[in-house]
């Protein structure tokens, strides 16, 4: 069972490494004249994407953005995400500083997290937000899939830093991965086997995101870390009780998988299971309510969609303005794929409605 899970995820890591490759051969998207540079950030490399001065204003939006890839793969420097954040850089003539944390198997959690937090906080310096002009009340903190996972975490221990003077004014999480408490949402059941994120697939992301081991696989999927008899679980159960925060249209006719009796010992040895800063959706009601206004884009081919929208439930119910961004139509990761030969419909659908928002928002 260990042999056949590493092949497998092997399998997927090899063919995703390889995307990443041919379409970093690609050109970029052409922009108005984007000024892109690297910079160090508290000892966190990022790029940094600055439109050109207007002779009308004084002070820039910005966003900090937190690439996706399952904590392991992609980089703020590959042709997708470069063109991702130099079209949100001109689009919101806004300076966007895109996170260059560091990967699965270099480093695992909670360094991912770390890496984010550091660039992040740095960056909200006055004197740093002074350097790029930026203007310190119109500040968003944004990521997808793995880096929605970050943003969000992030965010929530931002809420928290009583001597930070500049906070974020909105987040924006796209598809984003929030808990490894239940494999079992309707969206994971639903999903299972759908491209480009089946469900064992990000099981084996979690597993070494959390330095895991393979083995855990199978009685992760059957939800047994979370057992009723798992005492250390069991206080979280309500946060991310599906059957309760999710809509008809999501729920359909799935059934919730709770077994009686599991294995307690997967989460002595995994605390990252339970620990809000890898899975944000298990965060206190208190700690959601000091969230900033919230954008979640889900996608309903994705083991994710019950994800992003439990957590839009959770925050509308802590009083947080949200708006859920639900595409019927769309897959997990789409959004990235908008350059040729993959300009899908449904990566430039998502992309507008995202960078709409941001624009009428931030």
């Amino acid at each position: 069972c260990h042999l056949i899970h590493y092949l497998r995820l092997s399998h997927h890591l090899i063919v995703l490494n390889y995307l990443i490759c041919t379409f970093d051969k690609l050109k970029s998207v052409s922009s108005e004249d984007i000024k892109i540079t690297d910079a160090v950030f508290d000892g966190v490399e990022v790029r940094v994407f600055e439109p050109p001065a207007k002779a009308d204003e004084s002070l820039k939006r910005s966003v900090v953005y937190i690439h996706g890839g399952g904590w392991a793969l992609a980089s703020a420097r590959t042709s997708l995400y470069n063109n991702l954040c130099r079209i949100m850089a001109e689009s919101l003539n806004a300076v966007v500083v895109s996170v260059e944390y560091r990967l699965v198997p270099e480093v695992c959690f909670p360094e991912q997290y770390h890496d984010a937090l550091r660039a992040t906080k740095h960056f909200l310096q006055p004197d740093v937000l002074a350097e790029y002009s930026v203007d310190p009340s119109r500040i968003a903190i944004s990521g997808d899939s793995a880096g929605g996972n970050l943003a969000a975490a992030v965010c929530q221990q931002l809420s928290k830093d009583e001597d930070l003077t500049v906070r974020p004014k909105l987040q924006a999480l796209i598809y984003p991965v929030l808990q490894a408490f239940d494999f079992n949402t309707p969206s994971y059941q639903q999903n299972m086997n759908m491209p480009v994120l089946p469900r064992y697939v990000m099981v084996n992301y979690w597993i070494d995101y959390i330095n895991g081991n393979y083995d855990l696989a199978h009685e992760l999927l059957i939800n047994n870390h979370t057992a009723l008899n798992v005492g250390r679980a069991l206080s979280f159960r309500a946060r991310l009780n599906w059957t309760a925060l999710l809509p008809p249209s999501f729920k359909k006719s799935y059934k919730p998988v709770v077994q009686t009796t599991g294995t307690a010992a997967i989460v002595e040895r995994l605390p990252a299971l339970l620990d809000v800063r890898a899975v944000p959706l298990l965060a206190d009601d208190a700690t959601l309510a000091r969230q900033p206004r919230t954008y979640v884009l889900t996608c309903e081919n994705d083991v994710l969609r019950d994800d992003g929208a439990m957590y839009a439930a959770r925050l509308e119910r802590a009083g947080v303005p949200v708006t859920l961004d639900h595409f019927h139509d769309c897959f997990h990761g789409c959004m990235i794929f908008t350059v040729w030969p993959t300009d899908f419909s449904a990566g430039v659908q998502t992309r507008n409605s995202y960078i709409k928002w941001l624009d009428e928002n931030l």
